[in-house]
Parts: C-alpha cells; structure tokens; sequence
C-alpha cells in the first residue's frame, strides 16, 4: 500500500479537463517521478519533469488565486540538411530568426507577480530579479496577463551560459516567441514583432523571410556570417506560427560547445559529443567546401576535443579541481546564496567563492570529471 499521500492539485478534476490527461494518467505520473510537487518562492504547483501526452515536460500547474498553467517551451527540432528539409517542412515562406547562445527563459505574470521560470520549469531567482530590472513588463502583462514571453538571457553575466555579444554586453534578454499560456500557442511572427516593438520589448534579430526554394542557400550565407562573427546560428519557422520551428547552428558554435563539454569530459562529453560531429559532417557536406575549408573545419573541431580535455587534466594533476566560475550580479550575500540553493536544487555541486563590487563568484564543481582523472593519473583503468 502507498504511503504517500497524492497532491491535493493532481485530485482535482479541473486540472485534468484543463490538460486533458485523465486523473488515473496524473496519479500513475506522480508516482513514477514524471510530476512533481513544486513549493518554492511562495508558489504551490506541480512540476512536469518530463512530458506526459501532449503537455510538454518544464510545464507548470499553479494553484494561485485561480489554477494557472504555464506550458513547457516546445523542443525544437535540428535540420542536419537544409534543402530537402526546408522543401519537405515548410509550404512557401521560411522566416529566419537569429538562435542566441543563452539560456532559454519563460517570463509570465503569476497572480500579479512576474516570474521567471527556466527550460526546466524552475523559478530561478537571479534570472526573475534581473529580468525585472532588464526589462519594463507591467504595461505589456497588464493588458495581456494570459502571455508568456520567450526568450534568451545572454551575455557575460550569464551564470548559465556566459557569451559576449557586443550589442548586449553583461546581460541582456532578447525575446524569440509570445505565446499563450494555457495553450502555448504562439502569435505569428509579425503580429509577435510588432507588439514587441509597442512596448519597447527587444526580439531576437529578424534575419529575413524567403521563398522556400530560396532559403537553403540564403540560409548557408547567413550561417556561414553568423559563425565567423562568433554567434550561434537560426531558428527557421512559418511565418504565421502554424508549423514546428526548426534550427541550424555554424560550426563555430558547435567547436566552441565541444570545447566547453570536453573541459569536463566525464560529466559533459557524452552529452554533447555524437550530436556535434553528425551535425559537423553533414554540414560540410552540404555546403560543399574546398579542401581549404575542410581542413579549417576539421582542424577547428579536433582542437576543441583534445585541448580542452588536456588542458583539464593537467589542472588535475597539478592540484586543481575541475570546476568553472559563474559570475552574477548581487546586491548582498542572501541573494548569492538563494542562487546556490537553486543550483543545488538542479543537482549542481556549487559553491561561492567571494562577493566583491556587487559580483559574485560562484563556482560550479564537476566533480565525475575531477575523480575520475584523479583515479586514472594514479594507475586506475578505464
């Protein structure tokens, strides 16, 4: 016999008409870890950890002064081959929007608080406190409180990923969808431009709209720009929203994530690695490049494998522990340490290093990595 008691929010039968799951579907979700209760930040919900049906996993179901649902990001899907997947995906226009190396951030306006909830469906406290100060929110949820704005928070003071844009600099957030709450539909991209542009809200950089027939090569020329001023690279959608987005990076970007991952190669690598060099190969393919080029491309990706990993191992046996630094902005130690507890919450071993000049120094420990190249610099075997 269970010991547990379900959550009062998965025995109401509101919640499931309004995500159309059956209530058996919820309990049996509950159990198996797929939902979970989420009380934190003054908030009483639960948590989709995974996506159930047609509710995407990072949803959130809040029981405020009326139950609200705020819907997970949708994935979006990799081209590996621009032509035949543009031809095969998109009827006759594909917009193309820049993809910002960031991190992905749901902002919405809970029982007249706005809150920040990242991919995962976590309320981040840094991310919430600095989008209110980024951004001038009230005038747009006070005419549209059933939205949810999308976007990328980017720049060096990203404690997630930090990425120096020079049009943005510390931290910035640049906003790629508006799209409704309890049905995660998405307003088309002009509509979507410009309300953005009514209230003085900045979208991610509207690259071009082209003829399906046109846009592959079109698109290669853009990338091909974007990689060599260090960006990451688009996101291809039907101009009126009514199709699944796709998305393309350079091969800039795809070297400097292998770099990152294999700096901490036994707690990032696998992750990151196969997926890289399929899409490095048919990239190449694609663009169909000299000699020259290929030998750039693939000296660029072997650098950024065993560097970095290199790099790692000789700071291990040399004291140093495999961990990165993130810096945040903070105004007292309470918020540092609020960020760790959320941190901690993702499963991340984190600890802060110093505050100084209303920065804060936290560094993140990848600890497999650190003992594992410890055992095998002693004689243990792989």
């Amino acid at each position: 016999m269970r010991e547990k008691n379900i959550p009062p929010l998965l025995a109401q039968e509101e919640i499931s008409k309004i995500l159309n799951i059956s209530s058996h579907k919820l309990e049996e979700a509950y159990w198996k870890g797929i939902i979970k209760n989420y009380q934190k930040h003054n908030l009483d919900a639960i948590q989709f950890r995974k996506g159930l049906g047609s509710v995407e996993s990072g949803t959130m179901v809040i029981n405020g002064e009326t139950i609200q649902v705020i819907r997970g990001f949708p994935k979006i899907r990799r081209t590996l081959m621009l032509k035949p997947a543009l031809k095969k995906h998109f009827l006759k226009e594909v917009a193309v929007e820049e993809k910002m190396n960031g991190y992905n951030v749901r902002i919405t306006q809970i029982d007249n608080n706005i809150i920040a909830f990242t991919r995962g469906g976590y309320i981040c406290p840094y991310t919430t406190r600095k989008a209110k100060e980024i951004l001038d929110l009230e005038d747009f949820f006070q005419k549209y409180p059933e939205m949810v704005i999308c976007g990328e928070m980017v720049g060096t003071l990203n404690p997630y990923v930090s990425h120096y844009y020079p049009e943005v600099g510390k931290l910035g957030f640049r906003i790629f969808d508006l799209r409704e709450k309890q049905t995660n539909i998405p307003l088309p991209v002009k509509e979507k431009r410009d309300l953005l542009r009514e209230y003085e809200l900045e979208p991610v950089r509207l690259l071009g709209v082209f003829p399906v027939d046109e846009a592959p090569e079109k698109i290669i020329e853009i990338v091909r720009d974007l990689g060599a001023n260090n960006r990451e690279g688009v996101v291809m959608k039907d101009p009126m929203m009514q199709l699944e987005p796709l998305k393309y990076t350079s091969s800039q970007a795809q070297a400097s994530e292998l770099e990152y991952a294999l700096g901490y190669p036994f707690d990032l690598a696998q992750a990151f690695l196969f997926s890289r060099i399929i899409r490095e190969g048919f990239q190449a393919y694609e663009m169909a490049e000299s000699t020259d080029e290929l030998s750039k491309r693939a000296l660029r990706m072997g650098e950024s494998i065993l560097y970095p990993m290199l790099e790692t191992i000789k700071g291990v046996e040399n004291g140093e522990v495999a961990a990165e630094d993130l810096v945040i902005e903070v105004e007292n130690q309470n918020e540092a340490e609020e960020f760790i507890r959320h941190l901690r919450d993702l499963k991340v071993m984190a600890t802060l290093v110093e505050i100084k000049d209303g920065k804060a120094v936290i560094r993140r420990i990848h600890q497999s990595t650190n003992d594992r190249v410890k055992n095998y610099l002693h004689g243990g075997l792989y």
